[in-house]
């Protein structure tokens, strides 16, 4: 059978059958397609590949220079495609079944430095209608290394000023005490005793500590914006989010001397 008719019911199996998107229909076919043009030059119909001739068309792809993502990516498509073969009963040995598919590093996250989170809080904007909310969130996200989804629901019940802690729920509702620091104590008291206690709160959101303009807790894209709009104030040119800063914040602490184990069970993992 052609690669053409192959293909054209492969393209139905995925669709139909595993139910997915168009655009991941298109990345798969693609990929076939890079196969299927290798492949014709040395007349091979997709029933009489072998694994020889798919390690070959590997040593193409690396000749093109192609990431070891997208070589990656690639396999896993041809794989696929093969397994359809077998599936369908056009085959009844599969020739990708021992592709290797090259290592792919790790992509270490963004790191901030001391000077560059200082600079991130510095430059929001106190004289505005959020400026102390917003200090007192990012000092308190750093302070204690929060997941965005946890400093989004810390509520003031949560909160020990004088013991310097903090109550946090984290995932699969787990509990964990996170020290806070001085900094972040500070600008706390400043927006729960100066600001939020002026503020019209929604009924059932009394308790969340950090509030919109509406009297609602904030949501996660919230803290995206303001933290990319920070950056853009200061011309960080780092991919930063909400996570970098826990990131950063267990990052500093061990490049301090502390205990790895100690930092994991502050983290909450």
């Amino acid at each position: 059978m052609s690669w053409d008719s192959l293909i054209k019911s492969f393209k139905s199996y995925l669709k139909i059958e595993r139910s997915l998107s168009e655009n991941s229909v298109l990345a798969y076919i693609r990929d076939v397609n890079k196969l299927a043009k290798f492949a014709s030059v040395k007349e091979l119909t997709p029933l009489k590949i072998k694994q020889v001739h798919l390690s070959d068309f590997l040593v193409e792809l690396h000749k093109e220079k192609i990431s070891a993502r997208t070589q990656a990516r690639i396999i896993s498509g041809i794989k696929t495609f093969f397994k359809f073969l077998i599936l369908e009963e056009y085959l009844n040995k599969n020739p990708a079944e021992l592709l290797e598919s090259p290592k792919i590093g790790l992509k270490l996250p963004e790191i901030l430095s001391v000077d560059e989170i200082d600079q991130l809080i510095c430059a929001i904007d106190l004289s505005s209608k959020q400026g102390e909310r917003n200090r007192a969130m990012l000092e308190t996200l750093y302070s204690c290394g929060l997941r965005v989804s946890e400093l989004i629901n810390l509520r003031l019940s949560n909160i020990r000023i004088k013991e310097r802690y903090i109550k946090v729920i984290g995932k699969g509702n787990k509990e964990r005490l996170a020290p806070i620091g001085g900094q972040a104590i500070k600008h706390l008291k400043i927006y729960i005793n100066e600001i939020r206690i002026h503020q019209k709160i929604k009924k059932g959101q009394e308790d969340f500590v950090f509030l919109n303009n509406r009297g609602s807790k904030l949501t996660r894209v919230m803290i995206f914006t303001i933290i990319k709009r920070l950056c853009e104030r200061i011309g960080l040119k780092k991919r930063i989010s909400p996570h970098t800063f826990r990131h950063s914040f267990a990052t500093h602490l061990i490049e301090g001397g502390a205990n790895l184990r100690a930092v994991q069970e502050m983290l909450g993992h």
